[in-house]
C-alpha cells in the first residue's frame, strides 16, 4: 500500500494557483505558496506596481491607523519603522522589499487585469482584459476592500474649471502651495490631508456633512538608537509586537464589538476630552461635535487635526453643498466658496470585492446574482457553489477592528488546510455549504446588535439592512475559528 500511495502521489499533477491582486494579501499568498512548495502559480495585478491600497493612496499625509509593528508580516518583522504609525510610502517600500527578498517578483504579471473567472470542468478558466487566458485548480482572491473609489453625486461636478480628483487618485501634477483647496469629506483620508496641507496652502475649506470623533494619536518617532536595538535583538522586536497586539486587541478591537464595555467607554472619554481640550472656539467645537457614539463610524485617529482646522486659513463648512460651479462650491445658504482645487475624500465602494470581474461558479451560477442584495462569504473566505475559490479579507471579515495583515495570515493558513484536503486526494472541489453560510450570517447579525456600530449612526460598515458587514466578535474568537476548518460546513466533491 505505501508503494501504491507513493505512485499515486507522483502521478498526481501539481496543482495550479492563480492569485488575484499584488497588494498586501497577494504578496502574502505568493510567499506562502512558494514556502509550501506549490510553485505553479501566477499573481495577476492590473497595475504596473505592487502594493494595493498603499500604491494607490499617495495623498499628502497618508498613513496607517494601525501601529507599524502590528502592520507587518509575522515572517518579516521590520526593525526600521520610522514612527509608531508609519507613513504610506514607508509601508509601500516595506511591501516591495519583502516581495523582492522572498523572490516572488517574477511570479507577478503586472498590467494584467482579470475580467472573467469561470468554473468549467472542475477548473477555473481565467481571462484578462487583453484577451489572455489561463486555467487554475485554485483561485485566491486578494482583491482588497478599500479599493474602488466612491464618487459623490453633486450637480455641476464636471463644470468646475479647476482641478478635481479623488483622494485615492491624487494628481501630483497639480500644485497646492498657496492655492485655495476644498476637501469634501471628513473621514481618515480627509483628516490626514487637512493636517498635511493646511500650513502650505492659501486657503483650506473642509466641507463636513457629518462630524467625526477624533481619537488622539501619539505618533512618536523611533530614534536610530531604537532601531539599532531592534536590529540587534529580534526578541525585543517580538516583545514590542506582542505588547502592542494585546493592547490593541483588549483596548480597541474587543471594545468596539461590545458597546457597553468599560474599554468602549474609555475610548469615548478620550475622544470627548480630545475635542473639549483642543478646540477653543465654542461655536467651532459644537460644529465638530458628533451626535453619535465614538467608533460607531470607523474611528478617525490624528495627532493634530483639531489644531489644523483652527489655523487662520482653515474653514470648516457645515452648510450642505448645493452644487459645484465653474469657480467653486456653492452651499445651500447661497455662498460660493471659490476654489482652485477640489479633493473628493469621499471613501470607497466597500461592496465590490471581486467585482467588476464576471465570476461564475458551478452550473453557470453568477456571482453578481448571488451577491445581488449584498456580498457574503462563509467566514469571509468561501462562497457556496464557487469551489476552490477562496478570498482573503472578503465580505464580513474584520475590516475595521484588527490588523488586516494578521487577518490575512490567519485566513491563508486556514485556506491551506482546505487546499490540503484536495491535494491529499480526499476531494477535488471544496466550498462552503449554503447552510453554513446562512447560519454564519444569522449568528453574525445577532452578534452585531451588541457592537458599537449599531448604536445609531450611518456608516460604510452597514449593509442594505443596516447590519454591520464586519466581524462582530473579539479577536480571540477569530483566532479560534481560523485555527482549523469545521469540515461539516463544507461540501467536498
Amino acid at each position: 500500500m505505501p508503494d501504491q500511495e507513493n505512485r499515486d502521489e507522483q502521478e498526481r499533477p501539481a496543482p495550479r494557483f492563480v492569485v488575484i491582486g499584488a497588494g498586501m494579501a497577494g504578496i502574502l499568498s505568493a510567499i506562502k505558496l512558494q514556502e509550501a512548495g506549490l510553485t505553479d502559480f501566477t499573481v495577476y495585478e492590473k497595475a504596473d506596481r505592487l502594493g494595493g491600497t498603499w500604491r494607490e493612496n499617495t495623498y499628502p499625509g497618508v498613513g496607517c491607523d494601525v501601529p507599524s509593528h502590528l502592520y507587518r508580516y509575522s515572517f518579516a518583522p521590520n526593525p526600521d519603522w520610522s514612527h509608531l504609525f508609519s507613513p504610506g510610502a514607508e509601508i509601500l517600500a516595506y511591501l516591495e522589499e519583502v516581495a523582492d527578498r522572498h523572490g516572488i517578483m517574477d511570479t507577478i504579471r503586472f498590467g494584467h487585469e482579470i475580467v472573467r473567472c469561470d468554473f468549467e470542468g472542475g477548473r477555473w478558466a481565467i481571462e484578462t482584459a487583453d484577451g489572455a487566458t489561463d486555467t487554475a485548480d485554485f483561485v485566491i482572491a486578494a482583491t482588497g476592500v478599500l479599493h474602488h473609489p466612491a464618487y459623490p453625486h453633486i450637480d455641476g461636478l464636471d463644470s468646475f474649471t479647476g482641478a478635481v480628483f479623488h483622494s485615492a487618485r491624487w494628481d501630483h501634477t497639480v500644485p497646492t502651495e498657496g492655492r485655495r483647496i476644498g476637501i469634501i469629506g471628513t473621514g481618515s483620508s480627509a483628516v490626514q490631508i487637512v493636517s498635511a496641507l493646511v500650513d502650505s496652502v492659501g486657503e483650506l475649506a473642509l466641507f463636513q456633512r457629518t462630524a467625526q470623533w477624533i481619537f488622539p494619536q501619539e505618533n512618536s518617532q523611533f530614534s536610530e538608537e531604537d532601531r539599532a536595538r531592534f536590529r540587534a535583538d529580534p526578541q525585543l522586536l517580538q516583545s514590542m509586537h506582542e505588547g502592542l497586539s494585546r493592547t490593541f486587541a483588549d483596548h480597541f478591537a474587543n471594545a468596539v464589538v461590545n458597546a457597553e464595555s468599560p474599554e468602549m467607554q474609555a475610548i469615548e472619554q478620550l475622544c470627548l476630552f480630545n475635542l473639549e481640550s483642543n478646540v477653543e472656539d465654542p461655536g467651532l467645537r459644537e460644529r465638530l461635535r458628533p451626535t453619535y457614539r465614538a467608533a460607531c463610524k470607523r474611528l478617525v485617529v490624528s495627532p493634530d487635526f483639531y489644531q489644523a482646522i483652527q489655523r487662520p486659513n482653515a474653514h470648516l463648512v457645515t452648510e450642505e453643498i448645493d452644487r459645484i460651479e465653474p469657480q467653486g462650491i456653492r452651499t445651500r445658504d447661497g455662498v460660493l466658496h471659490e476654489l482652485d482645487v477640489i479633493v473628493l475624500a469621499t471613501g470607497f465602494r466597500v461592496d465590490r470585492f471581486l467585482r467588476p470581474m464576471q465570476v461564475t461558479g458551478r452550473n453557470g451560477v453568477s456571482l453578481d446574482a448571488v451577491w445581488e442584495k449584498r456580498p457574503s462569504a462563509y467566514l469571509s473566505i468561501s462562497i457556496p457553489e464557487f469551489p476552490n475559490l477562496f478570498m482573503l479579507n472578503g465580505p464580513n471579515g474584520p475590516v475595521g477592528n484588527f490588523s488586516l495583515i494578521e487577518v490575512a495570515e490567519l485566513q491563508f493558513a486556514y485556506i491551506m488546510q482546505l487546499v490540503e484536503l484536495a491535494l491529499s486526494g480526499q476531494c477535488r472541489e471544496i466550498s462552503a455549504t449554503t447552510e453554513a453560510l446562512g447560519r454564519f450570517d444569522e449568528e453574525r447579525a445577532e452578534a452585531a446588535k451588541r457592537t458599537v456600530w449599531m448604536t445609531g449612526c450611518s456608516s460604510w460598515y452597514l449593509d442594505d439592512r443596516g447590519v454591520p458587514a464586519a466581524w462582530p466578535w473579539n479577536f480571540d474568537r477569530f483566532r479560534e475559528v481560523m485555527a482549523a476548518p469545521d469540515l461539516d460546513d463544507y461540501e467536498l466533491a
